[in-house]
């Protein structure tokens, strides 16, 4: 099976309106950069995108919030995006939030095939309106479904002709998780190498769970907030 594809255009060419997608990164941290942009030029709309957040107004799931490819995020955290608060407020995107942790195990739920799970988090809050809810131990938990995506895009370091992913430092973060989840992972990569060059005691995901991969492009690698201090403190 040939899982090598020319770039991010070609991998993606089959995505049609009204998918689930997952997108890895956390904040601007190893986001799918060139999957995003080529979404963007398709145009395919009536998005549900699971992600930890929703990008900024210029970049990241931002771009495609613009472009209203997007008809419902699923996130933990969407504090930056002017563009997501508009859609939201005006009734044109629907949103649930959901615990962070929630959202990586609803992820990690659906690689391992368990069709749901049952966590602590958010009982007693508005998450846990119309859930089912059980005790154990003498401790409630809701009850969680896993995710049931159609696409995962991922972005790695290093990855070879097999699939097989090496992430580098934070962002590693969500990459991992959702490329378990998705019926098909798209993932894009820094360095394509040839089968065999990689070290197989430092890769993170097996190429099991990648069906297409190519090298990206052009990435920014911007920083969401940068903080910087006077290099002369004042007197």
């Amino acid at each position: 099976m040939n899982k090598v594809f020319k770039n991010a255009d070609e991998a993606l060419n089959d995505i049609y309106d009204g998918v689930i997608l997952m997108l890895g990164g956390f904040g601007l941290c190893g986001i799918p950069e060139n999957c995003i942009a080529a979404m963007v030029r398709k145009g395919t709309k009536n998005l549900t995108c699971i992600a930890n957040n929703a990008g900024v107004d210029d970049f990241g799931i931002g771009l495609m919030l613009h472009k209203k490819q997007v008809k419902k995020m699923i996130s933990s955290y969407v504090g930056e995006n002017a563009e997501f608060e508009r859609q939201l407020l005006s009734g044109e995107l629907e949103v649930e939030l959901i615990p962070q942790g929630t959202l990586a195990t609803r992820c990690m739920a659906a690689g391992y095939g368990m069709p749901a799970i049952f966590t602590p988090a958010g009982v007693g809050t508005e998450v846990a309106i119309g859930k089912e809810i059980r005790t154990f131990n003498n401790k409630e938990y809701l009850l969680e479904y896993a995710f049931d995506a159609d696409f995962a895009f991922v972005k790695a370091w290093k990855g070879d002709t097999e699939g097989n992913l090496i992430y580098k430092e934070t962002a590693r973060n969500f990459n991992p998780l959702m490329a378990m989840a998705g019926k098909i992972t798209i993932a894009e990569v820094e360095e394509l190498l040839p089968t065999g060059e990689l070290d197989a005691n430092q890769i993170h995901t097996p190429g099991i769970y990648v069906h297409r991969i190519f090298k990206g492009i052009n990435y920014e690698k911007r920083i969401e907030q940068r903080t910087v201090r006077s290099r002369f403190p004042n007197p």
